[in-house]
């Protein structure tokens, strides 16, 4: 289905996730997408043949189906040529590339914007594209997990950090980088100009800790981190059933919904204990509450407390791990999976996290074998293929 972006034309030159999954979304809203990879690839596409013999690669089949891949050389001035004249046709350039590679191949903004004054040009970076960490190395376990603060705000003080899965802090600076071009989009389509846009996984990661963040600015200090035995609101915090089960209790409005769970689990004489009467005093004895309710959910299954807990308006949701977030069907009414056909036939897939009512979006290509597309592409650019066989024997493409 044509999806909001159709006919948007973007070329991507990005590496791992960040840019590239910022393409992924645009291509799943409808662009025409191209993918500029050197003759070797994108290093993504050998993330999972280093660590497994399964000849697939979900993460990269993710973040970069509904592309083309077109292989340059760009250290032939040939390649950097054909580069040029892409972008030149293109409404969008993303590149997660650091600034000095794009400079040294002659696609810096300012060259880019005086050859194509309507593009959009988005540069995803570490820690912006401006300054002395412009070229900083980063991934989003740097710049997003460890620098903005995500990482140590997920444990109480001297506990051992929990690990990043792959592509967290990527997928959400690829995602607000999608919105970002939308937005210059539709300021072209007003005045006619292009402009270049920024994003950084610094930034991202401290726009998600921005409680914090903000409290931290306002008041010059910050609480920290807590176990669960010290939540602030008890009854917003996490329970085992009685097969160790993890759920989460999400009664934020605790006055509220007091009522509603002690009607729930059948425990009027916690509402008689004077420790538990208010917020207040339930914060000051978190301690005893949790240790009162893990007794009291430790008789029941998740699933019986589940059927209580709806009845008695009281909000839930299960701590689930993958597999059981993949058969979830309330991950699945939300559109969270789509199939997508791939060469082997459909195949499901995850969905990127929008959906457009007038203008359906559906992935329609799946991720594309490195320069599947290049004489394709150079076939529209109006090269003939005399001139294609000239560009493979000086090396400008595989």
């Amino acid at each position: 289905m044509p999806g909001p972006l159709e006919g948007i034309k973007v070329v991507e030159m990005g590496v791992w996730v960040a840019g590239p999954s910022c393409a992924a979304v645009l291509a799943d809203w409808g662009a025409d997408v191209i993918k500029i990879e050197p003759p070797e690839g994108d290093p993504f596409r050998g993330f999972f043949a280093s660590i497994s013999a399964v000849p697939m690669n979900p993460p990269f089949e993710l973040d970069n189906r509904g592309k083309r891949s077109v292989a340059l050389d760009l250290e032939t001035e040939a390649g950097r040529e054909i580069a040029c004249q892409l972008i030149d046709q293109a409404d969008v350039f993303v590149s997660n590339m650091r600034p000095r590679a794009l400079e040294k191949y002659g696609l810096s903004y300012e060259e880019c914007a005086a050859r194509n004054p309507r593009l959009i040009y988005c540069q995803v970076t570490g820690y912006g594209p401006d300054g002395e960490n412009a070229n900083r190395a980063a991934y989003d376990i740097g710049a997003f997990w460890a620098r903005a603060g995500v990482a140590a705000s997920l444990v109480p003080p001297g506990r051992e950090l929990p690990q990043q899965r792959g592509g967290m802090g990527d997928h959400m600076t690829g995602a607000t980088a999608a919105g970002a071009i939308s937005a210059a989009l539709y300021h072209r389509e007003k005045t006619g100009k292009g402009q270049r846009v920024a994003v950084s996984l610094a930034r991202v990661g401290a726009y998600i800790m921005g409680w914090d963040m903000s409290t931290r600015l306002r008041f010059g200090r910050l609480a920290p981190p807590y176990d669960r035995f010290h939540a602030a609101n008890p009854i917003m915090n996490c329970y085992r059933d009685k097969n160790g089960r993890w759920f989460w209790l999400l009664l934020l409005q605790a006055d509220r919904h007091w009522p509603d769970l002690l009607r729930a689990i059948d425990a009027p004489h916690l509402g008689q204990d004077e420790r538990f009467k208010d917020i207040p005093s339930r914060m000051q004895n978190a301690e005893a509450l949790v240790a009162e309710l893990d007794a009291i959910f430790a008789t029941k299954t998740y699933d019986e407390w589940a059927e209580i807990f709806d009845r008695e308006n009281v909000w839930h949701a299960p701590v689930n791990t993958i597999d059981d977030a993949v058969d979830d069907p309330v991950l699945h009414s939300a559109g969270a999976f789509i199939d997508v056909e791939s060469p082997d036939g459909p195949a499901k897939m995850v969905a990127t996290p929008a959906d457009f009512y007038g203008t359906p979006i559906k992935p329609n290509r799946w991720a594309p074998e490195l320069g599947q597309n290049t004489e394709e592409v150079l076939l529209e650019l109006g090269f003939d293929w005399d001139r294609i066989i000239e560009l493979k024997d000086q090396g400008a493409i595989p």
